[in-house]
């Protein structure tokens, strides 16, 4: 999970993505590479999520992950279909048990000490503050983090070109989670194009 952790730290920017249609994973996929950006967080909020993994792990150096993961079956699934790592929106004991026990990466959901506390039971070191803007932005996260040296954070909700410098800058910031280069109507209307320059920009303003 380490080396997951690297990974995702040198990314800066994971893309989350929403895709209705698993034909449009691998256009996707190629274009957030050419942009400079080899990664990908596909939800399970539609029915093309695990089409969509299946087809984007099939990319070569694509770093990819399943995100709105809300159930063990979903997680077996995900890994099944090419996810690299799970990302959850809250903390689920059962999701995550069952990610540490088999050597899944994941990074689950978190807004409070409490739910901080429980990642640290299982092992983590790394969770997800979801979602961020709307609880407070960087200053609630830098209140509930002050107890937690030894924890870091993928802020996601509410990240934008605006605001993910000042997330970064933080020392407790591992990555953030953000959707903008990749909103659904630019997926759907097959602005792959527009995705890849859209990608450079968040590369070039986040260094």
């Amino acid at each position: 999970m380490a080396e997951m952790s690297d990974k995702l730290a040198q990314m800066k920017l994971i893309p989350v993505v929403v895709i209705e249609d698993a034909s449009d994973a691998a256009p996707l996929g190629r274009a957030l590479i050419e942009g400079g950006l080899p990664c990908a967080e596909v939800t399970f909020r539609t029915a093309a999520a695990p089409d969509a993994i299946s087809a984007l792990s099939k990319l070569d150096g694509l770093l990819l992950g399943a995100g709105t993961v809300l159930t063990v079956d979903q997680a077996k699934q995900a890994v099944d279909c090419g996810a690299e790592f799970i990302v959850t929106p809250g903390f689920n004991p059962k999701v995550v048990g069952y990610c540490v026990d088999n050597g899944i990466s994941i990074t689950p959901g978190v807004c409070t000490p409490t739910q901080i506390e429980a990642a640290l039971d299982f092992g983590l070191t790394v969770v997800k503050f979801f979602p961020a803007e709307a609880f407070g932005g960087l200053k609630t996260l830098k209140a509930i983090s002050a107890p937690y040296p030894m924890m870091r954070f993928v802020p996601t909700g509410g990240i934008n070109a605006a605001n993910i410098g000042e997330y970064l800058a933080f020392e407790k910031v591992l990555a953030c989670g953000g959707s903008w280069i990749v909103k659904k109507d630019l997926i759907a209307a097959n602005k792959f194009d527009e995705i890849t320059e859209l990608t450079k920009t968040a590369i070039a303003a986040i260094g």
